[in-house]
């Protein structure tokens, strides 16, 4: 039975989350409200919400746990020429922050294989555009000639960034700023970035799988450290080029 969460009820263990053999691996409980105060302490304890409308909350914790490594992210030739084009063409850039909650916006509409809707609703762009206004979450944009054509956002704690969802209007723009953050946060020594679920897009780039009990282990030594900032721009990009050369 997945237990059913009150305004002031902490999360079960994560260990009580349904297993493989399960209808809904991974799901732990669920609720009515989607606060920012309860998606930091979701995020802390390597739990995320993933639901649809017309759903109540539902709040996951799966085991295996994707992951990407920032020192283990893939850039093929194809994607290493890109890179060096974005850096070396002033029409192209990668901006922080510009416009959030446009970029929540694009995901949510963005198709998906196999994916009927969106999980990114109404309520959800509220409750992390409210962590967006307090800090704890970022997007990093591909630009080309003033205009937004790629993204992400995710969650930032401590010394771990936990994406939640990516969009591109045109090749390779979602992955010119992941690999953005990735050259980011490799800089300033975030060892994992929270990939949620496995897909074979995230596993093409060096995503993996890490048990969950490894996941949960490494949060409580990374979310309590000193925050990241979140001040850079495509520049970056040069370190990821000469790594891959």
């Amino acid at each position: 039975m997945v237990p059913w969460l009150g305004p002031d009820d902490p999360f079960p263990p994560v260990e009580r989350a349904l297993g493989a053999t399960s209808g809904a691996p991974g799901l732990l409980a669920a609720g009515a409200e989607l606060l920012p105060a309860r998606l930091v302490d979701a995020y802390r304890h390597g739990i995320f919400p993933w639901y649809s409308d017309g759903q109540p909350v539902l709040w996951w914790s799966p085991d295996p746990r994707m992951i990407l490594r920032p020192g283990a992210f893939r850039v093929s030739p194809s994607l290493r020429k890109t890179l060096r084009r974005v850096l070396r063409e002033d029409d192209w850039e990668v901006r922080v922050d510009a416009d959030f909650g446009a970029v929540m916006r694009a995901c949510a509409s963005a198709p998906r294989h196999d994916q009927h809707g969106t999980w990114i609703t109404a309520d959800v762009i509220s409750a992390y555009s409210a962590l967006h206004r307090a800090g704890r979450a970022h997007s990093v944009e591909t630009w080309l000639r003033g205009e937004r054509v790629g993204g992400l956002y995710g969650v930032s704690l401590g010394r771990m960034f936990f994406g939640e969802s990516m969009f591109a209007a045109v090749t390779d723009a979602s992955k010119i700023a992941l690999a953005a953050l990735v050259a980011h946060l490799r800089r300033h020594g975030t060892e994992m970035i929270d990939c949620q679920q496995n897909t074979s897009h995230l596993a093409s780039l060096g995503g993996c799988e890490i048990p969950r009990k490894a996941f949960v282990a490494h949060l409580r030594a990374s979310v309590d450290a000193a925050p990241l900032p979140w001040d850079f721009d495509k520049t970056v990009l040069a370190d990821l080029v000469v790594r891959a050369a």
